[in-house]
């Protein structure tokens, strides 16, 4: 690449953006591993790091890089006990990772139950949108992965001010397991200022609210539900719907998303408007990606595993297609990777690259994954040195 008319030849550029690699290093630690090794084989070339995210953990560390502050606050925790939860906002737009007040990170020491299976909250989620909305967002985004919960939402809008009614009384659910007992739903008190304000749920699932392919069935076991437990979660989230829409009118069960962090996509979509959107998509609109493209003649992409879930929304097939429109070359790096080349080119990725061709050993791979993502790296700038010395195209 060179500039129009006299002047120096501009130098090539490389854009750097990988998901975490989960138990191994974070997204950041991963975009600085890489970058040392391009670098190191290919010292004139400039290198722009933009660790990235999908919706779910990370969320938040990834826009603080692009003009957002951090703000802490003392919320419930998934349990009720009240913890200290992140968020991030710039301007009147708050980005709020669920997991930070909800997550499978904040329960307890012991890790997920069948108890917290059934009595996690959502409650403290609602905490952080209130507080939000007091700092003067007007645009909240919602970063959904990595609940602990299977409420529907419920205890984030009573955090909001709507209230639900047992046959004897006002009740304050917690978790999935009170929602049969919850026979009206009163909205009256729900925030007005919700009614001014755009609402975002950023995720990369498309379940719907109950059945087989709901809420429960797919993510219950996964935050330690029993067979028995995840049958009740289902038919409770099933009734949280049925009082969801005798006091909207409209039922939104089914929605693409609605089963996201436990259903708490099917909440916000009912009770606060929210769109459900792709978690990648609105990161990258929200950290500016599409600035840090400008010009780009290599993007690394990465994560953990590549597998077929990957295929279905999640980080690096959204930046590969964000590149291929911006007219760069993309190149994954993956712990390991299940897919197959061909398939991924057809989704923009020209080629990849396995932490596990250097060590086949997973347990090793891990836990010296930064050091292998900086020789992986090298590797990829001897391929591009070479494409370029022989005229292979490279955008």
């Amino acid at each position: 690449m060179s500039a129009s008319g006299s002047g120096p030849p501009i130098s090539p550029l490389i854009v750097v953006a990988p998901d975490k690699f989960k138990g191994s290093v974070d997204a950041v630690g991963a975009a600085a591993a890489l970058a040392r090794g391009l670098r190191r084989r290919l010292p004139g070339v400039r290198v722009v790091e933009h660790p990235i995210a999908d919706g779910g953990e990370g969320s938040v560390e990834m826009v603080l890089a692009h003009g957002f502050r951090r703000v802490s606050r003392e919320v419930s925790g998934p349990t009720g006990k009240p913890l200290t939860a992140t968020y991030a906002l710039r301007g009147d737009t708050a980005l709020v990772e669920m997991a930070a007040a909800a997550g499978l990170g904040r329960l307890p020491e012991g890790g997920p139950d069948d108890r917290t299976a059934r009595t996690a909250s959502t409650y403290g989620v609602g905490e952080l949108v209130r507080d939000a909305l007091d700092r003067g967002a007007r645009r909240i985004v919602l970063a959904v992965g990595g609940s602990a919960t299977t409420d529907g939402g419920a205890g984030m809008v009573v955090a909001l001010g709507a209230r639900t009614w047992t046959a004897s009384g006002q009740l304050w659910p917690r978790g999935g397991a009170d929602l049969p007992d919850v026979v009206r739903l009163d909205l009256d008190g729900l925030d007005p200022r919700l009614a001014g304000a755009t609402v975002t749920v950023a995720c990369d699932v498309d379940n719907p609210l109950t059945g087989p392919s709901g809420a429960a069935a797919v993510y219950g076991p996964q935050k330690g539900a029993t067979a028995e437990t995840v049958a009740l979660l289902d038919r409770a989230l099933g009734h949280w719907a049925d009082a969801v829409a005798a006091a909207t009118g409209r039922d939104l069960r089914d929605l693409p998303g609605a089963g996201a962090a436990g259903g708490l996509g099917f909440g916000a979509a009912s009770l606060l408007g929210a769109e459900v959107r792709s978690g990648i998509d609105t990161l990258l609109d929200l950290s500016g990606f599409s600035g840090t493209l400008a010009g780009a003649d290599l993007v690394i992409v990465g994560e953990g595993s590549l597998d077929e879930q990957s295929l279905h929304g999640k980080g690096p097939i959204g930046v590969a297609a964000a590149a291929g429109r911006a007219g760069a070359r993309v190149v994954a790096v993956a712990g390991r990777s299940t897919v197959a080349l061909d398939r991924l080119r057809h989704l923009g990725i020209d080629d990849v690259h396995t932490l596990a061709q250097l060590e086949p050993d997973l347990e090793r791979s891990m836990r010296h994954a930064t050091d292998l993502l900086e020789t992986t790296a090298e590797r990829i700038a001897a391929g591009w040195l070479r494409d370029r010395s022989e005229g292979t195209p490279t955008t």
